[in-house]
């Protein structure tokens, strides 16, 4: 029987061009193999949600598919759970059809649980309810600084402004008994044995990007953007409401000042930095990544790139 493709993931900091060179690898690909997108960017789960998240138009796509985009309403949660389950099985439909699947993106914990299988702990009800119940009554620094006391790791891996994943922690340490970080998936071997390549560039170029990155969401309408999700109930969004550049901006429309608005791009550039630090920490620890240097990403830096990611991607180990 013919073996199943071998998965690729493309992976990475914040604006370092994985969606492109997917396009790129694939069309590199087109006359040997087929192979299809499977998008690991958790913002770009949103339909409405483009600008702001740099997700590729359709016309832009160059014909190949792509899976896991627009897939939930503003007013939705984003779940590693039902990402994984999600992706899985795309991953495996696409295989199934003889063709390479590409995943691509940059949200750490949806990566992490596709590749390395993560099996969830389970939830009760009833203690997530008395969290988030807590959660009203102190808010997100409060109990983040409780989860700092009860388990300093995982409140250093949380942001203390994030309190879904702080409630989530902290359930988790109650049913368990066990750090949250015991829960977490442990870096083996990777699923289906994908090859995975990393994007990176030194910091000021990157830095550069970034901010390039973020004048031009404001000036193609990021803000008109916002306030259409907002009749769409973006602002009862659990995850989507928060996502970088769209929360900074509803907090500028809430102030009804233009001063705030101006100051959102900054704000929104400031925050998109200290996420790819993040991001940089994280996937840096996983002796798994070929990492690759993006340069400029210009000419034939592009070619290079291309040949470096497929290079990875033909050699098992």
């Amino acid at each position: 029987m013919r073996q199943a493709p071998r998965p690729l993931a493309i992976i990475g900091p914040t604006g370092t061009g994985k969606s492109q060179l997917a396009l790129d690898v694939v069309e590199h690909l087109s006359g040997e193999v087929d192979a299809e997108i499977v998008n690991a960017d958790a913002m770009q789960f949103y339909r409405g949600m483009d600008i702001g998240t740099a997700k590729l138009p359709v016309d832009e796509r160059r014909g190949i598919p792509h899976h896991q985009l627009d897939v939930l309403n503003v007013t939705q949660t984003a779940t590693v759970a039902r990402y994984q389950r999600a992706a899985a099985a795309d991953i495996e439909a696409i295989a199934a059809r003889g063709a390479v699947p590409v995943i691509v993106g940059g949200s750490m914990l949806y990566v992490q649980s596709l590749l390395d299988d993560w099996t969830f702990p389970a939830t009760d009800p009833a203690v997530r309810a008395r969290w988030e119940q807590r959660l009203a009554e102190v808010g997100a620094g409060a109990l983040h600084a409780e989860l700092a006391r009860r388990d300093p790791a995982a409140a250093a891996a949380i942001l203390p402004t994030d309190g879904r994943r702080t409630v989530r922690a902290l359930e988790v340490v109650e049913l368990t008994g066990q750090p949250f970080a015991a829960s977490a998936p442990r870096i083996g071997a990777p699923r289906w044995g994908t090859a995975i390549v990393g994007l990176d560039c030194e910091t000021t170029i990157l830095d550069e990007r970034l901010a390039r990155r973020t004048e031009t969401m404001f000036a193609h309408g990021l803000i008109d953007e916002v306030r259409g999700l907002l009749r769409e109930g973006l602002r009862d969004g659990v995850t989507a409401s928060r996502a970088l550049g769209y929360a900074q901006v509803l907090a500028a429309l809430d102030a009804d000042d233009p001063d705030a608005l101006r100051d959102a791009q900054e704000l929104t550039f400031v925050g998109t930095r200290r996420y790819v630090r993040r991001q940089r920490s994280w996937f840096r620890r996983d002796h798994r990544v070929h990492w690759v240097d993006v340069g400029e990403a210009t000419g034939s830096d592009r070619a290079r790139i291309v040949a470096d990611t497929l290079r990875a991607w033909r050699h098992v180990p």
